[in-house]
């Protein structure tokens, strides 16, 4: 454990059970102020992009609702951000978003702002890519030594280098022998591509001889093999590490030697950048994320290496020079400038944890209190106690009926599922093969304390799932006032979802002119994917769930699929889903126990979590406290990944 702790300068914790990872950082002057004063850009798997400015009056202030300055939720999984000369006819710096399936180019810009507090963001869409591959990362840079704008180059989940010259795609070349995907970085000083392929060996490949290399299975015959003027990819250069890698930077400071940085599960390179290596570090811990930063002496390099035990070290080459402890385990580290002080040291955890933080020599000791060897004033001290009481009772008469975070809330949305499906379904160009395809009513009620203008609400649910409506525009809400929707949610595509959950949020400004954000989420029923049937005897695959109480008749719990003609001896109840395929839940007789079972693995989980969650709602109404739910089978890996092959396959 380090004496010192990195000194908190600015920190916030970003939305609500958001996960991010190593590529969901970026800091950059992305709005072009010409300042020099980088901002912090973030965005996370649940698809929002949040870009802040970090200023506090003083280091450890709280987070101020202008250190925000632009939170927008784009709907999809964000993979990696990256600030560069991304647009044409221009040498602005422009934000690039990669998603699974699409690649983004914004512009971020603001207006002045006519309030006191401050500025207002926007993003614009310069273009986009549709990706036809599944996307893992990115690096750009000015491949082929273009000047003044940057090239991007995306790599796919199975091996694909897709390069795109800004708004058109350009080429798309596969990588030789390839497994898994590794890091990537592009190297300016040699205009080649790093990667560290499943090999455990870091591999380089020139810009020119994958601009000219042609695939060997994308000749069709012997025609094409005669006009065919490529060649097969090969590569510049091979160092074998003995180990996956984590990241890879190249790094060249003061127009010295271009090196390439790489680290290893337990292990740190410098490379030439000819695939020599300068000098290697053994770590004696397990690394997270790293960064080299600057080079304050001829010749050396320092770098940043945090580490799964919340510690941060400072390198110069392979010399430890400073060791610090953080407050969570980065995935991301970078370093920024803000306003007065340069050299900011900005971690993200995986849980959204953002921190900008500098190193101090305060020791964090524990230091005894000096004893007050003053007589005590038994008078004082009860009358001191009894001023206190009277301040505690006073408190205690006219304390809100609402707790301070619902009397602080503006407009408040709450969401109503109804509890029968409707009679005449609403669902609009379902692709569900089966028969009429039903839909369930969601009302959704929007209640304003004060003045919200221009409000607008979005109900997102979650793809094979749709609603008839997602987007509504409103008029400016006067204070004590409400506005209600109708809408109806369905399964729009042949497939089962993978939860049945939904949100609802409203963004609105207040009079002032700040925008706020609120929401809600909401739960839909399962017979909105299935309907009652026969149970099956025999399945392909099979899912034992063990509890520590007695089962419960499915009449109970499940009364809505359950004939209640039954009562008690109900152990077996059939779900056919819409997709066509049948799950069977049966209640043990003799035991604990309660087995989910299908011809397909994919259609256990629904059953599963329905199960799971209507006993943990049943036992909570009976004031039982100790229910718990166990699994103790093997994990069907296998047939899990065979599912991955076969949705790569389609």
């Amino acid at each position: 454990m380090s004496l010192f702790k990195a000194r908190d300068w600015w920190s916030t914790i970003l939305g609500e059970k958001e996960e991010f990872d190593q590529g969901c950082l970026c800091v950059a002057d992305v709005d072009n102020s010409g300042s020099g004063q980088d901002k912090v850009i973030v965005g996370s798997y649940n698809g929002y992009l949040r870009i802040f400015n970090p200023h506090p009056v003083k280091p450890g202030d709280e987070v101020q609702p202008e250190d925000l300055l632009l939170e927008v939720q784009l709907r999809e999984p964000i993979l990696q951000l990256e600030v560069g000369k991304f647009v044409s006819g221009t040498e602005g710096l422009h934000l690039a978003v990669l998603h699974c399936r699409k690649l983004c180019v914004y512009a971020v810009s603001g207006t002045q702002g006519n309030v006191e507090h401050g500025n207002q963001y926007q993003i614009k869409l310069m273009y986009e890519h549709n990706l036809q591959r599944t996307a893992c990362n990115m690096t750009y840079g000015p491949f082929g030594g273009v000047k003044g704008r940057d090239l991007i180059c995306i790599q796919s989940m199975d091996g694909m280098l897709m390069l795109f010259e800004q708004e058109s795609y350009a080429f798309g070349r596969f990588l030789p022998g390839f497994l898994l995907p590794g890091p990537l970085a592009y190297s300016s000083r040699t205009d080649s591509f790093i990667t560290v392929s499943s090999c455990q060996q870091v591999e380089s490949y020139k810009y020119q001889v994958l601009a000219f290399a042609t695939d060997a299975d994308e000749r069709q015959d012997t025609e094409e093999r005669k006009l065919s003027s490529g060649k097969r990819l090969a590569v510049d250069w091979v160092l074998n590490i003995g180990e996956q890698a984590r990241d890879i930077c190249v790094v060249s400071f003061n127009q010295g030697v271009s090196s390439v940085f790489v680290l290893g599960e337990r292990n740190f390179f410098c490379l030439k950048d000819n695939g020599q290596i300068r000098f290697m570090k053994k770590l004696d811990y397990s690394p997270s994320c790293f960064i080299p930063y600057c080079s304050v002496q001829e010749g050396t390099i320092n770098t940043l290496i945090a580490n799964h035990s919340k510690m941060l070290n400072v390198y110069q080459d392979v010399t430890l020079k400073w060791a610090t402890q953080l407050p969570c385990i980065p995935v991301s580290v970078k370093v920024a400038n803000f306003q007065d002080l340069k050299g900011v040291i900005v971690t993200l955890s995986d849980d959204g944890h953002l921190q900008c933080s500098y190193l101090g020599t305060d020791p964090s000791l524990f230091q005894a209190p000096k004893v007050d060897s003053r007589e005590i004033n038994y008078e004082e001290m009860n009358a001191e106690m009894k001023e206190l009481q009277k301040i505690i009772r006073e408190a205690t008469k006219t304390q809100d009926i609402l707790p301070e975070s619902e009397k602080q809330r503006d407009v408040i949305v709450t969401a109503k599922v109804s509890p029968d499906l409707d009679e005449e379904s609403q669902a609009i160009d379902s692709e569900v093969k089966a028969g009429p395809v039903p839909s369930v009513t969601v009302k959704i009620t929007i209640q304003s304390r004060v003045t919200a203008q221009k409000p607008n609400l979005a109900v997102c649910v979650q793809a094979p799932l749709a609603v008839t409506c997602d987007q509504f525009v409103f008029d400016d809400l006067e204070p004590d006032s409400s506005e209600t929707v109708v809408l109806s949610v369905f399964l729009k595509e042949n497939c089962s979802p993978s939860e049945l959950e939904g949100t609802c949020m409203v963004s609105y400004n207040i009079p002032t002119g700040i925008p706020r954000v609120s929401q809600c989420t909401f739960s839909l029923p399962l017979k909105l994917v299935c309907f009652p049937a026969q149970p099956s005897k025999a399945a392909n695959h099979k899912l034992t769930i063990d509890t520590n109480k007695p089962p419960i008749s499915f009449v109970t719990i499940f009364p809505d699929f359950a004939d209640p003609s039954e009562g008690d001896q109900a152990n077996a109840l059939g779900f056919q889903f819409l997709t066509g395929s049948k799950t069977t839940l049966l209640a043990s007789k003799t035991s604990q126990r309660y087995r989910i079972q299908s011809d397909h693995l994919e259609d256990l989980w629904l059953v599963t979590k329905e199960l799971i969650h209507r006993l943990e709602e049943h036992f909570k109404k009976q004031n039982c406290k100790d229910f718990a739910c166990t699994f103790s089978g093997s994990i069907p890996l296998q047939e899990y990944f065979e599912l991955i092959d076969q949705h790569f396959e389609v």
